[in-house]
């Protein structure tokens, strides 16, 4: 007695139905993907700007509790921040903090500091790489 016996598999339409999606869903996935890690950049960078903000409003209320006239900083070190580290602006990859007299313009570049901020009125923002816009920082 001679049994047939029957082999299970793919076809190869099968197989290239699959992988046809799997371009698809690829197609559409990478994108999206790209946009997270200048999005991510975007946010730890602002969260930089906010502990620069942060320090600046401490030594703005101790220069007012010492008795004289309240005001910013001059400068601002890294030992004025948490753990005596300057924060890091992912979008230029510099650290360090500069004093200035007015605001940058939006995508303005700085040789070695990340961010910036304004001695006389305490206003703070972050250095851009050329093609981000940190104005709103």
């Amino acid at each position: 007695m001679n049994i047939l016996r029957k082999t299970q598999g793919f076809t190869l339409i099968e197989l290239v139905m699959v992988i046809a999606i799997i371009g698809i869903l690829a197609s559409i996935s990478v994108p999206k993907f790209i946009d997270l890690s200048g999005a991510a950049k975007a946010a730890a960078t602002k969260a930089g700007v906010g502990s620069l903000r942060g320090v600046l409003a401490t030594k703005y209320a101790e220069s007012a509790t010492g008795g004289a006239t309240a005001s910013f900083p001059a400068s601002v070190a890294a030992a004025d921040f948490a753990g005596s580290v300057d924060p890091k602006n992912a979008i230029t990859a510099k650290s360090g903090v500069t004093s200035t007299a007015s605001a940058p313009a939006g995508t303005l570049t700085h040789a070695t500091a990340g961010f910036w901020y304004i001695t006389s009125t305490g206003v703070a923002g972050a250095f851009s790489d050329g093609t981000v816009d940190t104005s709103s920082y």
